[in-house]
């Protein structure tokens, strides 16, 4: 069985099989390129559509190669029927599995995912069978946002020569523009917002003040930027506004390349966990789709210092009312610090010292101290109301010791950028979750799940059934609708950027592709 580092080599040599050289798969009767080759060469012109490079597959060669006023010599066919083949193929796996491995972004993505069809025996059989599109549709990645995303790539393209970019926005005399002010920038913003979706009707004149409309208009920008939407023009709304529409589809084209890298997985149920968007989602398969269950705010690792990890694993378990065993480079950096300054920081958050064979201590002393110092000893807190796990845990065993929890500190999930915890995930919603993932078990009901939040003792259950949580990376999202853009948080944008600019190139097509110059 192939595996996914492997795939890409090996599909570069399919079109080296039997099948593929017993006879012309792109030839009609007379010997020259057909109906199906027409087609599937524009697959290749309007790559650009996926956010892939026509030039990467030699688009422009073989367009010219199929222009009415040429014939392919006969000499020429074997060669130039197989060489459309391979490239083909190339193509359809990049534009399915993606163009750098993921691996290579620091993600990994290991567990059972939804099988892939062999694209090489789907690109012949459909165009045997006259019907090449099928081809097509098998190699396009199976995630519900990747049509939105794809269509919302051609309307940021279509923006890009938009009037309402030709004139720039002028600084602002103040640090912000508040309701009913001036500023010789008001009709080049409505313009903007208005070329955007934001604005629903341009103003029949220019606005004089910083008007209702505009100020609602605002207001809808900023949630889809990741702002806080107060409906208030200052510098961090102002910069996004100056983000020209090539950028934006630049960053599209990116977040279509990062759904082709994350395995769809094979369960009924599945969780991800896009970081920059500070966004968990439900997924649930119906029907042979797959459709989002519901969503939810969560918090992430800080940008600087303890990111969360992009992996996959399953959620296996619920701890209610779990301990907090504090990871030891928490307890070197931040906790026995508290403690040699305050020793009563430990009764104070409810935490103990636990000893090798289990046993525990609440007195703090110089030498229990420098046991945790050690690693001989370790710190825990005691389920309640402190405890920085809240009253809830989801397991996903790992190697990183990364989980979903809930949190006492929940006015942080009003915040529009939520990056603060050690790694770990925070969610806002933690019985709409325990309830989703413990479905297949009538025992647990909404009434149980809460009431067993509340006990003071830890709790463990395992789940009926695993369920796959996906940690991701998009900065866009479709989202009711409407596109919405996340700030590279992590600066994977920029990483993924430079490995597609960095990758080597595979040598031009073998055989002769007429129209070459």
């Amino acid at each position: 069985m192939l595996t996914r580092a492997r795939l890409g080599a090996a599909a570069a040599l399919l079109w080296l099989a039997p099948w593929a050289q017993a006879q012309p798969l792109w030839l009609d009767a007379l010997g020259q390129p057909g109906p199906a080759a027409r087609e599937a060469i524009g697959w290749l012109t309007q790559a650009e559509r996926d956010g892939l490079q026509p030039h990467d597959y030699d688009a422009a060669r073989w367009a010219r190669s199929i222009d009415p006023g040429q014939r392919l010599a006969a000499t020429e066919a074997g060669a130039w029927d197989a060489a459309l083949t391979q490239t083909l193929t190339r193509y359809l796996h990049e534009l399915r599995h993606g163009r750098v491995p993921a691996a290579a972004l620091g993600a990994r993505y290991d567990s059972v995912g939804q099988p892939a069809p062999d694209l090489a025996e789907r690109l012949h059989d459909a165009v045997r069978n006259g019907r090449p599109a099928e081809a097509l549709a098998a190699a396009t990645p199976p995630w519900p946002q990747y049509p939105l995303l794809r269509t919302a790539l051609a309307q940021y393209r279509a923006l890009v020569d938009d009037p309402a970019w030709r004139t720039a926005l002028p600084p602002l005399s103040g640090d912000r523009l508040r309701p009913g002010q001036r500023w010789p920038g008001l009709a080049a913003l409505a313009a903007r917002l208005h070329a955007l979706g934001d604005l629903d009707a341009a103003p029949a004149t220019e606005p004089d003040t910083f008007d209702p409309a505009l100020q609602h208009a605002v207001k809808a920008f900023q949630e889809r930027h990741g702002l806080s939407a107060d409906g208030v023009l200052g510098k961090a709304t102002l910069e996004a506004l100056d983000v020209p529409p090539a950028a934006r589809a630049r960053q599209i084209a990116l977040a279509l390349e990062r759904l082709r890298l994350t395995p769809l997985p094979a369960a009924e149920r599945f969780v991800t966990v896009n970081v920059p968007e500070f966004m968990l989602y439900a997924w649930q398969r119906q029907d042979q789709a797959v459709h989002q269950a519901f969503a939810m705010r969560v918090i992430v690792g800080k940008a600087v210092g303890t990111r969360t990890p992009l992996f996959d694993e399953d959620m296996r378990r619920i701890e209610f009312n779990p301990y907090w065993n504090i990871p030891p480079s928490i307890a070197r950096g931040e906790t026995l610090p508290k403690l040699r300054a305050n020793p009563g920081y430990l009764a104070a958050q409810g935490m103990e010292f636990v000893g090798p064979g289990g046993q525990t201590s609440s007195a703090v002393t110089a030498e229990l101290l420098d046991a945790v110092q050690a690693g001989q000893w370790r710190l825990r807190q005691r389920p309640g109301r402190l405890n920085a796990l809240g009253d809830i845990k989801f397991v996903l065993p790992n190697d990183q010791n990364i989980y979903l929890h809930h949190t006492p500190s929940v006015g942080l999930f009003q915040r529009a950028r939520r990056d603060f915890s050690h790694g770990c995930i925070r969610i806002e919603q933690p019985v709409a979750l325990a309830q989703w993932v413990l479905a297949d078990d009538p025992d647990w009901s909404e009434a149980r799940i809460r009431q067993t939040m509340g006990q003071p003792r830890t709790v463990s259950v395992a789940l009926p059934t695993p369920v796959p949580v996906l940690i991701v990376y998009r900065t866009v999202s479709v989202r009711d609708g409407r596109v919405h853009f996340a700030p590279d948080l992590y600066r994977q944008d920029a990483l993924l950027e430079r490995a597609l600019a960095q990758r080597p190139h595979p040598a031009r097509s073998p055989g002769p592709v007429r129209g070459a110059s």
